[in-house]
């Protein structure tokens, strides 16, 4: 047993077992090849440079916070530059040329515009790259990943969301931001060419049934120790749920380990069982997620038993 683990279980010796309601209050999805494809200090006087600083800064603000990332895969999206935009008469109706998965299927969106406040122009001039398009309204210019664009309009175009890996943010080193975390880069590689990589970052809320732990009144350090230990069980149990064992993302000795954590930890809060709710209240573009183990579901809802280690999973009936 380690030293956290000996911490956790003379802390929680007194307590009544526990069940947890553990629901998804935030979510987020970051284009994981554009961090790794890129410049580690993009250009601020450049739209795109601008966009993906931005994007580093959000990454990098999750680093030393503890929320749990699924690395999660979509079919390969791109601007199709050999065909023109156009315009809705008398409208902001921008439709726009897209090239679909490795085989470059061609498709089109269209996307109903809104003017911003400090626009100099009615109607901007767009410019597409492969990856991004930009809006110059005369005072600004609006950036967006092809990605973005699914997310952000009401679009008909729709493809599920492949969850590979199950990981937390909590990374001082910043290896996952510099794309240093072997596994990630290998199944990236093996995405490609048909697929683009994103990390979906979730802020969990843990609701505990049962009695409180000793150390939830307790200090600040203790109380990053509960969470710590409250994460790590989350991402076990995640793991478990979506990640399919004969894939070989990880070792037989990793596995091993989580399995002690998990069951260490799980004795130690007398945690006997939770139920995970995925899901966001408002449907959107991303929110299908499917793996190797569970099937495509817009809310992934569960109710799972631990024991000694061991997880067992049901849907419960009503979710």
């Amino acid at each position: 047993m380690t030293g956290d683990d000996m911490m956790a279980d003379a802390a929680a010796q007194s307590h009544m077992p526990q069940s947890w309601d553990v629901t998804a209050a935030e979510s987020k999805f970051y284009w994981y090849d554009l961090i790794t494809d890129f410049p580690p200090a993009p250009d601020f006087r450049d739209p795109l440079g601008r966009y993906l600083r931005r994007m580093q800064f959000a990454i990098e603000g999750t680093m030393d916070k503890r929320l749990i990332y699924l690395f999660v895969s979509r079919p390969r999206l791109r601007f199709d530059l050999k065909r023109s935009t156009s315009w809705g008469f008398f409208s902001l109706k921008l439709t726009v040329p897209l090239l679909v998965g490795a085989d470059q299927v061609k498709e089109s969106i269209t996307i109903d515009l809104k003017t911003p406040e400090d626009a100099t122009l009615k109607k901007p001039t767009v410019q597409l790259f492969d990856k991004f398009i930009t809006l110059n309204w005369g005072s600004l210019i609006e950036t967006y990943s092809v990605h973005d664009l699914l997310q952000n309009f009401d679009v008909k175009l729709n493809f599920p969301t492949k969850v590979h890996y199950v990981g937390q943010t909590h990374d001082p080193a910043g290896r996952l931001l510099k794309g240093r975390l072997s596994s990630i880069n290998r199944i990236a590689d093996r995405n490609q060419p048909d697929n683009d990589n994103f990390l979906l970052i979730q802020r969990m809320n843990i609701n505990t049934f049962g009695a409180r732990h000793p150390m939830d009144d307790g200090t600040e350090v203790a109380q990053e120790q509960i969470l710590k230990e409250r994460m790590d069980i989350l991402e076990c149990v995640l793991i478990k749920y979506f990640e399919d064992e004969t894939r070989k993302i990880r070792s037989p000795r990793e596995q091993l380990a989580r399995q002690t954590r998990l069951r260490n930890l799980a004795n130690s809060h007398k945690l006997v069982g939770l139920r995970m709710n995925l899901g966001l209240d408002e449907e959107h573009a991303f929110d299908r997620l499917f793996s190797d183990r569970v099937p495509e579901l817009r809310k992934h809802v569960f109710d799972c038993a631990i024991v000694q280690g061991e997880t067992t999973f049901k849907r419960p009936e009503k979710a």
